[in-house]
């Protein structure tokens, strides 16, 4: 299509189109599928990639492109190739702010610009970090609860991963409020998809290529599951929809009005890592996400070496943070209370 042949009507003149409004129309209309999209760049690596799925007992072999769909239809990588490659231009930021707006901004951290897998299982560490735990009184018992459900809070970082829109280069941002979490991914609802079929737990997957992988990785299970085990914890008012945006907010049950507080507690819990070194602290992070993780694993998740990994590791057996469950090959790692 060329503005020579395309026209638009206002009021009772005809004028040609520009080629920006063609492509808005075009977009508008024509799913665009990332399989279809060539990556930026075609010079890709994916370690990462295969060593998560060698963790999930699920190597890959030389045809993994292929058998993924992460070629274009002409045989070069596409963006979802891009996405899950060792290196891409993805920013993928947790901010955090002092209060309950985005006036005092006190965090920023950046965990993109990798394999889309690396950056979610690094945010869902941050936000981890960040969920500490309070007490609530009642009047039969004393309950002690995180800030937010864990189970619905890792649902909503892996469905704004999966389900956001990367064809205008926008990813999902994760903020963190005095008040809240909030989730934000690019795209609105899926088109087909209404409000009532989403918030019945309906799944129309916009990446479905994304999704497989993720599957794979035993990241997500069945389609709406995890829209599910979000709504089992928070109502339809955690969500907001805009033509072009979703936002998942996760008040903090009862703590609405702690403000400084709670942010004085989240700087507690991530400073309690003060007795660790900068290395051990971020090891010991990726043994508590993951305890069966392997030192290959470590090696890429932190991008330090082997003799570094397998020091910090004795360091920290020795400060009872962590100890080692079984074989070298089959064991686990068990994180101490001490640690905790």
């Amino acid at each position: 299509m060329t503005p020579e042949g395309c026209f638009v009507r206002v009021g009772s003149s005809v004028h040609g189109m520009s080629e920006k409004i063609i492509l808005e129309t075009f977009a508008s209309r024509a799913k665009i599928s990332l399989a279809k999209i060539p990556a930026p760049r075609q010079d890709l690596t994916f370690s990462q990639l295969k060593i998560y799925y060698e963790e999930s007992k699920k190597p890959l072999n030389s045809q993994f492109a292929k058998t993924l769909e992460l070629l274009t239809p002409d045989g070069k990588y596409n963006y979802n190739a891009y996405l899950l490659a060792d290196e891409n231009g993805v920013s993928i930021k947790v901010a955090r702010y002092k209060g309950t707006d985005k006036y005092d901004l006190i965090e920023n951290e950046e965990f993109g610009y990798c394999s889309i897998i690396k950056a979610v299982k690094s945010v869902l560490t941050r936000l981890q970090v960040a969920n500490i735990t309070h007490a609530k009184i009642t009047p039969m018992e004393r309950i002690e609860k995180p800030l937010v459900d864990p189970v619905a809070l890792r649902e909503a970082v892996i469905n704004a991963v999966v389900h956001n829109d990367y064809t205008k280069e926008v990813p999902p941002l994760f903020e963190i409020f005095s008040d809240r979490m909030e989730i934000t991914n690019y795209g609105g609802l899926v088109e087909g998809l209404s409000k009532e079929d989403f918030f019945n737990c309906c799944s129309m997957p916009r990446n479905r290529e994304l999704m497989r992988i993720f599957h794979d990785l035993d990241m997500v299970e069945q389609l709406g599951s995890g829209m599910r085990r979000i709504l089992r914890s928070y109502d339809k008012k955690a969500f907001s929809f805009t033509d072009h945006f979703m936002r998942t907010s996760f008040y903090f049950e009862g703590l609405q009005r702690l403000g400084d507080r709670i942010n004085d507690r989240i700087n507690d819990r991530i400073n309690d890592r003060i007795k660790l070194t900068e290395t051990e602290s971020l090891i010991y992070a990726e043994i508590k996400r993951n305890p069966s993780i392997t030192t290959p694993l470590l090696i890429h998740e932190t991008g330090y070496s082997e003799p570094t990994i397998n020091r910090t590791l004795k360091s920290l057996r020795e400060k009872s943070y962590i100890a080692r469950i079984g074989a070298r090959k089959n064991g686990r790692w068990e994180v101490l209370k001490q640690g905790s």
